[in-house]
């Protein structure tokens, strides 16, 4: 089945992690045997050939790069300029992508419909190039307001303005405060240009006065929920409420210690706390209640996010292996119609209603 999952940090793996997500898996693990300067060295569940297995054949695809105050512990940038710098390598990378015909980058409706027919063509899905949507995970890296005219013009079309921590334009994860003047003025030009408000990671306070301020179309790709797990990083029921009558869609997130309460980072596993992923359909079935409807979930795995199979569901070996998802729908419940909603259907609406 045809599945769209809407958080990867490709180039983050690309150049941080200095993976070659063109080769299998295997092979990327295996390179990296005996290194220790990531947690998730050797651990890698992404590649693109991984991604095509699993037909997953649209993803959206991030920039990220942080800016860190010197009173901040987090790792990051020392500048605004470093930061934009580090999102332009990163742009290179997808460019080089393209050009190597591994990727193809997805703008506009008319090639996001291309793109959708060649991978419907009845051809091997395995040497076509995968579609990205380019994103931006938190927004230190737009030096100024009017960066973000350059960013659009590069391709970006949605936009999370905060990540973890305080950030220049907007609090995150395990941080608070409103949005500041500069924030408000970056949702504005967000509205202007048409690029969609991310709002995974807004702090609760940010959260709610983005929403208030943006009229466009607002998703949260990578988010779950508090009430099964309860974390600032997650949305209250309340929350989701909002974004339902916005009209978003959420997208389940597989990071274990998002699903299991208590989790502590090296120490629990998913083996012991029975991660699964069940466990994330839980947290979409949730959100499916509260709507009265499965027409605001979807996937956004967020795998290989600066974590590996060590902090992921334990019945995934490869991101190819959401292809399973279908069937555990199925033994929920859910009707066809349904399932390929949760798959690709919402994020598809989404998107043609937004880009129209």
């Amino acid at each position: 089945m045809f599945t769209i999952d809407a958080h990867l940090d490709l180039s983050m793996n690309a150049l941080e992690w200095n993976r070659d997500l063109t080769v299998p898996v295997s092979e990327i693990n295996a390179r990296e045997k005996g290194l220790s300067d990531k947690p998730d060295r050797g651990n890698a569940v992404v590649s693109l050939p991984a991604l095509r297995k699993g037909n997953i054949g649209l993803v959206v695809a991030t920039q990220i790069a942080r800016y860190v105050a010197p009173d901040n512990s987090l790792p990051g940038w020392h500048s605004p300029e470093q930061a934009w710098a580090q999102t332009q390598g990163q742009l290179a990378w997808y460019q080089a992508m393209v050009d190597k015909g591994e990727m193809s980058q997805i703008r506009n409706l008319a090639e996001l419909d291309a793109h959708l027919a060649l991978w419907e063509n009845g051809e091997d899905n395995s040497i076509k190039p995968l579609g990205f949507i380019l994103s931006l995970e938190g927004a230190d890296s737009i030096v100024t307001v009017d960066y973000l005219e350059k960013a659009y013009e590069n391709g970006l079309r949605a936009l999370g303005p905060a990540h973890y921590g305080p950030g220049r334009y907007a609090h995150g994860t395990d941080a608070s405060a409103p949005l500041n003047e500069d924030g408000k003025a970056l949702i504005r030009k967000m509205d202007e240009l048409g690029i969609i408000l991310d709002a995974t990671h807004l702090c609760d306070l940010a959260f709610w006065d983005a929403l208030e301020i943006y009229n466009g179309s607002v998703w949260a790709s990578h988010n779950n929920c508090r009430a099964l797990v309860d974390h600032n990083r997650q949305f209250s029921d309340e929350m989701i409420k909002a974004l339902i009558d916005r009209g978003a869609v959420i997208g389940g997130a597989m990071d274990a210690w998002m699903l299991s309460p208590g989790w502590e980072r090296g120490k629990s596993t998913p083996q012991e706390r029975n991660v699964t992923l069940n466990t994330v359909l839980d947290h979409m079935e949730h959100i499916c209640q509260l709507a009265g409807n499965a027409d605001h979930v979807g996937i956004g795995s967020d795998l290989d996010g600066a974590f590996g199979s060590e902090q992921s569901p334990h019945d995934l070996r490869t991101i190819a292996d959401l292809e399973t998802i279908p069937d555990l729908l199925r033994k929920r419940g859910f009707s066809e119609e349904d399932i390929i909603k949760v798959m690709s259907g919402n994020w598809l609406r989404f998107l043609r209603k937004a880009w129209a």
